[in-house]
């Protein structure tokens, strides 16, 4: 299999998703891996890394997309890239369609097979592509947070931690998943006062037993939530439903019981978003506001962070890059569970159930377990 590695185009994204190794791997085992010129330079990684470890480099993401019977990708494929893209061709990256109808449109009309790293499911049920950038979102969201707290950024002027004699920042985070747990550690080290919220009982009763005694665990219900918005100097986003759009969690209304200067990290932007205010950002423009409430809703915040974003996301994924190019598509999806759970589109058609209720699309069960 010809295995194409183009540059990220998506604006401040630095990541790029294959190492030299996945290279060396690859070709190894007979594969051609074809890459653009320049992309692993955001992650520090130089051309000569890649052309050592075997990679031929093209100086276009043309000639990529041209060449290649699998691309590997880190984010959805950009207006740019749409008509690249060609019916058989199997594209590998984070999709994320719940949020982007366009995107799902563009994709379906270019028959090729989105399969989604967001969506590939193990046999417990744990999505191990998503749960490397969903630990690195977490940890940033408070990092974030603590920087747009800051007066100069029109936060509150509130420092995470206190001081003796000063009250500590509160911080409240929605959903007790991956990104959630990672930002409540983030901000218990902080020594923030920290409030975790989540509908699942068994989770909360686990992440009570592990959490230091700065971080409560709430029941998330309506009445919950809003006596947590008035006290909160920062919300996390941080709920999660494999493939759908995220929940809405808090109304616009919501928003005038929240102190002035409060800050809003939406990590569930990639997927449509938990906040009714939240729309997407970039690192160059990542913060607007709303209600006097700072919201930060960046779609690719580990992007910011390209070198352990790049090892931590490789790490997970050339597992799943190599099974796909030695069995093929269809073998691998009909040996492989999680491959079949990650195949949300093909020959243009709905292959994920969640993405076709989204857009009242048409669901092809050809790879449904």
């Amino acid at each position: 299999m010809i295995v194409g590695v183009p540059k990220e185009i998506k604006s401040d994204e630095y990541r790029v998703a294959m190492l030299p190794v996945g290279v060396e791997e690859l070709t190894r085992r007979g594969h051609r891996v074809v890459v653009e010129q320049g992309a692993g330079l955001g992650s520090g990684l130089a051309d000569e890394d890649y052309t050592a470890a075997g990679a031929e480099l093209v100086p276009t993401a043309e000639a990529v997309f041209g060449e290649a019977d699998m691309i590997v990708k880190v984010k959805e494929p950009q207006p740019a890239e749409w008509e690249l893209m060609r019916d058989g061709q199997i594209v590998f990256t984070y999709f994320h369609f719940a949020a982007d109808r366009t995107l799902t449109e563009a994709v379906l009309a270019s028959g090729a097979t989105a399969v989604a790293y967001e969506t590939l499911s193990d046999s417990e049920g744990r999505l191990p592509l998503l749960t490397p950038m969903s630990e690195v979102a977490g940890r940033m969201s408070v990092q974030e947070g603590a920087k747009f707290l800051e007066r100069p950024q029109m936060g509150r002027g509130i420092l995470l931690g206190g001081v003796p004699g000063v009250a500590p920042a509160h911080i409240t985070i929605l959903g007790g998943g991956i990104v959630g747990a990672n930002a409540a550690r983030i901000a218990a080290g902080f020594q923030a006062s920290v409030a975790i919220l989540d509908i699942n009982l068994d989770r909360l009763r686990y992440l009570d037993d592990v959490m230091p005694a700065n971080v409560t665990c709430l029941y998330s219900d309506r009445h919950t939530i809003r006596k947590q918005l008035e006290r909160a100097d920062l919300v996390v986003g941080a709920v999660l439903i494999p493939g759908a759009k995220a929940p809405m969690l808090v109304e616009e209304d919501d928003l005038k019981i929240m102190q002035p200067g409060s800050v809003i990290i939406d990590v569930a932007i990639d997927q449509g978003g938990c906040i009714a205010t939240s729309k997407p950002t970039s690192h160059a423009e990542p913060t607007y506001i709303v209600h006097d409430v700072v919201h930060y809703c960046v779609t690719n915040m580990p992007g910011a962070v390209g070198r352990t974003s790049t090892f931590a996301l490789c790490n997970a994924t050339l597992r799943w890059v190599l099974e796909i190019a030695d069995r093929g598509i269809h073998s691998a999806a009909q040996e492989l569970k999680p491959v079949a759970s990650a195949i949300n589109m093909h020959g243009g058609k709905v292959t994920n159930q969640a993405v076709a209720e989204t857009f009242g699309l048409e669901f092809d069960s050809t790879f449904a377990a």
